[in-house]
């Protein structure tokens, strides 16, 4: 089975994707560049789009596209206690038509917190991945925990590896894909550079090797993201370049 690859509409710059007019406007660009699938990022919807997902759901599928959706939310929140957005998120998701729904961390400590997970997605259609973040609760130790939670509970639940989030917290992104690629089902391909005590992701074109031998190290069969700067004039181009190079990496 080829490998699919999924752009993010984000990897074009917020204010570009705004500038274009929303999501809906890169849709043929990524379509157009031989991509299987698109992330529609929540935070990047108008309400008037965001009330209205059946219908970007439609112009998704038209163009030969799968949809995954982005929240930019904590599964636990300060308190350790689930999201209560996360059932409206799930339905938000189910009206994409979205294989996943992608949500960070947050404050996991334990595992009676994730206990109710497991009877709320058994009412849902859509699949539940968590990413690791920019913030202290993305770092390694606690992704770990939950990944041990969730194989004693048994949850449907797997990780998106962001493979330079790790960067942002101080983790080694190698050590990382050592202890938690087997739970891993989406992988946000992105390289950075340090930036102003920082770090900025940057294109692959020019980024150093390491992003190679991290990715493999994960899983050959899970969907890879692109979320790196996509720029140029021509950005059907553009994009088609890296979904070539990542299908054959």
């Amino acid at each position: 089975m080829e490998r699919e690859i999924i752009v993010v509409t984000a990897a074009y710059g917020n204010d570009r994707v705004k500038s274009l007019g929303g999501q809906q406007a890169v849709l043929p660009i990524i379509a157009e560049a031989g991509a299987d699938g698109v992330e529609i990022r929540r935070e990047l919807l108008s309400p008037e789009e965001r009330d209205n997902l059946p219908a970007l759901a439609r112009t998704i599928e038209e163009k030969g596209l799968f949809a995954c959706y982005s929240a930019p939310e904590p599964l636990f929140d300060t308190d350790g206690k689930l999201n209560p957005q996360l059932p409206d998120l799930l339905t938000e998701a189910h009206e994409l038509n979205a294989r996943w729904l992608k949500v960070s961390l947050g404050h996991f400590r334990h595992n009676r917190q994730a206990e109710p997970l497991f009877s709320l997605l058994a009412l849902s259609n859509v699949a539940l991945v968590v990413e690791n973040d920019q913030t202290d609760c993305g770092q390694l130790k606690p992704m770990q925990r939950f990944q041990a939670a969730s194989k004693v509970l048994n949850l449907p639940v797997k990780l998106t590896f962001d493979m330079a989030n790790w960067l942002w917290v101080g983790d080694s992104p190698e050590d990382a894909a050592r202890f938690l690629a087997p739970s891993v089902s989406y992988i946000h391909v992105k390289a950075a550079v340090p930036h102003h005590y920082h770090y900025r992701a940057i294109a692959l074109d020019d980024a150093e090797p390491r992003w190679r031998a991290l990715l493999n190290q994960l899983p050959a069969d899970a969907p890879r993201g692109i979320e790196f700067p996509l720029e140029g004039r021509d950005l059907t181009a553009v994009t088609r370049h890296y979904v070539n190079l990542l299908r054959e990496e």
